[in-house]
This record gives structure tokens, C-alpha cells and sequence, in this order.
């Protein structure tokens, strides 16, 4: 957002810019962020009816007296609010980012195929979690600035914003051997996981990394294979499981690793290779 706030968010900058045209963006930003707040608030007061229900065995009737609502109220909202992991992405609206790569025989940069395909089967999901979703083509030189909520399909081999963050994970090692390969360790135990396509490009299998990381500003869900395919197989995992991974991290920095095989783009398997772990 390019709001400067004042205050929580801005409001009365907007309410007092003299510029019409200035005021008319500026009050169109502001609704859209008034308008996810209110999402995630429907969100948030879901999991409070969740949490009473089954941390202390309250019913409806309990629940609605707590909230000053009807019990029917309370009904509805258990029915229509988004679910809880919507939590895993932020608030929004969410900026998913990708990276431009040159192409060999383009004068200009293009998306990787599965970048392309990871980007829309993403995009598609958030949106049935009624994130309005933005795509951001990270340039050729990897630099870039995450601004808000943020999902970046992107290595450290594309963007050095990307190595930067998996640089401050304390779990898992993001890095380059001496020989060339790319390969993630565990910190802890000193686990070795590498991808399948190096040994085998016929394999169509590849590993990827899941995380959320610290960036200057706030924090972004990072999403990288080791190969392009791994990216498609970890969106491939998230969607398929984001509600049991909301469970175990909800919205606190963790880290993780997913392995996935394809049929050409198709992802035909994907699964937890090390599980998630919170940070700290």
C-alpha cells in the first residue's frame, strides 16, 4: 500500500487531502485495505467461536452471550467467515511474486512455465479465500522490494531478497555446495536433502521449501525449489493442506520442506519431506 500513515491507516490524511485526484486513489487504496480487515476480522471472530467451543466447551447460546449476538448469529458466522488459514497468507491484498527468467531463444525475459502454472493455481486459490491477488514479475537481476502481504515463488538463485531471507532461517540451509548443486540442511541434525532431477532429469521429481521469513518491513511466504518443478510441487502441497498447516504453525515464522513428482507440468505426488517447525 502507498499509504502514509497517520495514526492506524491514514484516514484522516485522506479525509483531509485537498488534491481530488490524489484523495480519489488514495481513498480507493484505503477501502481495499478496509475491506480485507474486515475479512480477516469475520476470520478472526470464526476462530474465537472455534476456540471457546472446544478449549472451553461453551455452546452457541454461551458463545452468542460472550459476543453480545444471537445464537443464530453465531451459527452463521461458524457457516460463511473465512476458514482459519486464510491466516497462513496475512491480511492483504497479497502481492504474489514471480520471477522473470531469459529466455533462450527470446530477446526478451519471460515466466518459466511452471513458474506460470504455480503462479495461477496459487492466485486461484487465495482468491477463494477472497484475497484480491496482484502479480509482480521480479526482474532479471533479482532485485525487488516486498511490499504488504507477500507470497514469492522465487529461489535464492533468481533474487538475491530471496537469499537474504532464507538466510535468517535458524532450521534450514538454503545454499550452494562447492560442486555447483543446490541443496537444503537441516541446522540441527545436519540432514542433507537434495533434489532428484540433478541425478535424474528424467525422474520428474523435485524438493521444495516453504516458509515464512522476515523481510525489511514485515514477512513474506517464501516458496522455492530447488528446481522450478519444486515450486510446483510445494504450491501443490500448500493448497492441498493448508488448513492442517495452519494448525500446527498458524501466522508465526516456520519453515519447511515438500518433495513432488510430475508428469511433465502435471503434479502427480506431493508430500512433507521435513515438517514444518516453528522459529524461535
Amino acid at each position: 500500500m502507498s499509504i502514509v500513515p497517520d495514526g492506524d491507516d491514514g484516514f484522516e490524511t485522506v479525509r483531509r487531502d485537498p488534491d481530488p485526484r490524489r484523495q480519489g486513489r488514495r481513498a480507493t487504496e484505503l477501502l481495499a485495505v478496509y475491506q480485507q480487515r474486515t475479512i480477516e476480522l469475520a476470520r478472526l471472530r470464526r476462530e474465537a467461536v472455534r476456540r471457546l467451543q472446544q478449549e472451553e466447551g461453551l455452546s452457541y447460546a454461551a458463545v452468542a452471550a460472550e459476543f453480545g449476538l444471537s445464537k443464530g448469529r453465531v451459527g452463521q458466522i461458524t457457516q460463511s467467515a473465512p476458514p482459519a488459514e486464510r491466516g497462513l497468507f496475512g491480511v492483504g491484498p497479497l502481492t504474489v511474486a514471480v520471477p522473470l527468467r531469459q529466455g533462450a531463444d527470446r530477446s526478451l525475459p519471460v515466466l518459466a512455465s511452471e513458474d506460470a502454472v504455480a503462479y495461477e493455481r496459487l492466485a486461484a486459490y487465495l482468491r477463494t479465500l477472497l484475497f484480491p491477488v496482484e502479480q509482480h514479475r521480479i526482474p532479471l537481476d533479482g532485485s525487488w522490494q516486498p511490499r504488504g502481504d507477500v507470497v514469492a515463488i522465487c529461489g535464492p538463485k533468481s533474487s538475491p531478497v530471496s537469499a537474504a531471507a532464507l538466510a535468517t532461517d535458524p532450521l534450514l540451509d538454503f545454499h550452494r555446495r562447492p560442486d555447483g548443486r543446490w541443496v537444503i540442511e537441516d541446522r540441527h541434525d545436519g540432514a542433507s536433502y537434495a533434489s532428484p532431477l540433478d541425478d535424474d532429469p528424467a525422474s520428474g521429481r523435485d524438493i521444495g521449501y516453504v516458509g515464512r521469513l522476515p523481510v525489511p518491513g514485515g514477512s513474506m511466504l517464501l516458496i522455492a525449489g530447488v528446481h522450478a518443478l519444486g515450486s510446483l510441487g510445494a504450491v501443490d502441497y500448500l493448497i492441498e493442506h493448508a488448513g492442517v498447516l495452519y494448525g500446527e504453525v498458524g501466522d508465526q515464522p516456520f519453515s519447511m520442506l515438500t518433495a513432488s513428482r510430475h508428469d511433465g507440468e502435471q503434479v502427480v505426488e506431493s508430500r512433507v519431506l521435513c515438517p514444518p517447525r516453528r522459529h524461535g
